[in-house]
């Protein structure tokens, strides 16, 4: 779902502090209520602004979709970081980072989540996202192996494993066939991942 620690967009740090207000109240307006719906002249009267604001942090209401959906994702980079910093154990950071992106992700409503899945660059930055994290929970099994506290298993794959069940989770497909909440799936994918690999 997330990468690694990495800057925000670069684009942003050439931006004002006005425009930077206006790219997190998109997406906060996204994030509630979708994006695939909405006119550039809808955005406009619903932040307050002129179309020639808009068109300044993108050249069209789709870069500008794709704009705040990667900044959303990459938002999850610092928090997931900071919310595993001075961790050592992998079990506990395990743990920690699925439970960060449960969090994370339930600020995200079904309607962000579907248009994300409707919309093939957002979904394009999506999958990028959910590849990072994959490859993160690789490294914290590797981390495990090597400290002793997990079994000596291949990571890779049960890293791809966890990374197809972030994205299950992530667009819905696991709640709606078990009924249970992103939260209560993210918990599941720890144990599963914690038990699995549990030394004997």
């Amino acid at each position: 779902m997330v990468e690694r620690v990495t800057p925000r967009v670069s684009r942003d740090r050439q931006l004002t502090s006005r425009q930077r207000a206006l790219l997190a109240e998109l997406e906060e307006l996204f994030l509630a209520e979708g994006f695939l719906g909405f006119t550039l002249d809808e955005l406009a009267a619903k932040t307050r602004c002129s179309k020639s604001t808009l068109y300044a942090l993108a050249p069209s209401k789709e870069q500008l979709a794709v704009h705040v959906v990667t900044r959303f994702f990459k938002g999850a980079a610092d928090m997931l970081e900071d919310r595993i910093a001075g961790l050592t154990d992998a079990r506990e950071i395990i743990g920690e980072y699925l439970a960060g992106i449960s969090e994370y992700l339930n600020r995200a409503s079904a309607e962000f989540m579907r248009d994300i899945g409707d919309f093939a660059p957002a979904r394009a930055a999506y999958e990028m996202n959910s590849r990072a994290a994959a490859g993160r929970i690789r490294e914290f099994i590797k981390q495990g192996v090597g400290d002793g506290v997990f079994r000596e298993v291949h990571a890779t794959l049960i890293a791809e494993m966890a990374g197809l069940l972030v994205e299950s989770i992530q667009i819905g497909v696991l709640g709606a066939r078990t009924g249970v909440s992103d939260a209560e799936a993210f918990t599941a994918l720890a144990e599963l991942i914690l038990g699995g690999l549990a030394t004997r």
